[in-house]
């Protein structure tokens, strides 16, 4: 029997709540048709994944390797793996995606031990890190080996060249490698107006999750090697990890539609001054708070949890403390200024109620 596929959504229905929710940008979808047709080696020998490590290059340096991968969990468990070894742990802020939204994944899969420190805005510092960082010779604690550092991060801020380099600085004067999970990279160096190489390998970073889904990619990321003195084995550990796609050229040609040119840096340009938008119609709204600098695509408020649940039901988003009221807004590249004002006057409405 015959089933012709047929679209089961409006396509001009959007909500805040994750850039994951968007769909793939129009270029990125026409490269992967441009990737298609005949024959190409699989599992990464192919041309695409050759051009792919070339753009690499121009962003990252010469040195640079990219792994790509399905997803940022696997990305962030190969890339953690590669640093450490049975005995490891790694250091990273309680809020970390790592700790908070992957299922235990870096445990359960990666058999590493997170050591969480409590932040105020989801950063760490050398003095925050050092909570964590003691005990190597002592076989009864796992031995910190490896500082993970979220650009940007959980909670929507921002590292600043400088705060990595002291990160980086101090972790590797007590022998730590530093990850760096880029999930948003795009959108804090639109934030900062940097390339990405100023935060990362030019201040000490070793390993980079690159993220492309949140950023336009149908799927795919990939685990960038900055330092190929501080890895080992990732060819054996990604297919370890069932990471290592068959038709790897799908997912290299997404990164390489984002990275050649500037469409990575349009789409998190956009996002980030959607949500610019956002916070200052929000700020304008007695009784919403927001909780956090807004210095990405990212905006966390506190209101009446009552607000917030009949809110929900005109747009999606999450509740980031549901006992606090407080919730996350997320923008994407294809927010409209129409989306965050209809948002905007459905919140007064509620607020009024």
């Amino acid at each position: 029997m015959r089933t012709d596929a047929r679209r089961h959504h409006d396509p001009q229905v959007r909500g805040f709540a994750s850039d994951n929710y968007a769909g793939a940008h129009p270029e990125v979808l026409a490269a992967i048709a441009l990737a298609n047709g005949g024959h190409q080696v699989a599992y990464g020998e192919d041309d695409y994944t050759g051009h792919l490590q070339r753009v690499m290059h121009s962003h990252f340096g010469p040195t640079a390797e990219a792994f790509p991968v399905f997803n940022g969990t696997g990305a962030n468990v190969v890339a953690l793996q590669a640093l450490t070894d049975r005995w490891g742990a790694v250091i990273c802020a309680e809020s970390a995606h790592i700790n908070v939204d992957e299922g235990g994944a870096p445990e359960r899969m990666g058999g590493l031990k997170l050591l969480t420190v409590p932040t105020p805005d989801g950063k760490l510092t050398p003095e925050l890190i050092d909570r964590q960082a003691y005990g190597w010779d002592d076989e009864h604690r796992a031995m910190p080996q490896v500082v993970s550092i979220t650009q940007n991060t959980e909670l929507g801020t921002v590292y600043t060249p400088d705060e990595i380099r002291a990160i980086c600085d101090h972790a590797h004067e007590r022998g730590m490698k530093v990850h760096l999970d880029g999930a948003r990279i795009a959108n804090a160096a639109a934030s900062l107006d940097v390339p990405m190489r100023t935060f990362t390998n030019t201040v000490g970073v070793d390993i980079l999750s690159f993220g492309g889904t949140k950023n336009g990619a149908l799927f795919g990321e990939a685990v960038v090697v900055l330092n190929p003195d501080a890895v080992r084995a990732m060819k054996h550990l990604r297919k370890l990890s069932m990471q290592l796609a068959s038709k790897m050229r799908f997912v290299s040609v997404q990164l390489e539609a984002l990275l050649a040119k500037d469409l990575w840096l349009r789409n998190a340009r956009h996002a980030n001054a959607m949500a610019q938008r956002l916070a200052e119609g929000v700020r304008a709204i007695d009784g919403v708070e927001i909780l956090y600098p807004v210095q990405a695509n990212a905006v966390f408020a506190r209101l009446p949890h009552a607000v917030g649940e009949r809110l929900q039901k005109r747009f999606r988003f999450y509740f980031w403390d549901e006992t606090a009221g407080d919730v996350r807004w997320m923008c994407s590249f294809d927010t409209r200024e129409d989306d965050v004002d209809a948002f905007l006057q459905a919140l007064k409405e509620e607020m009024a109620r």
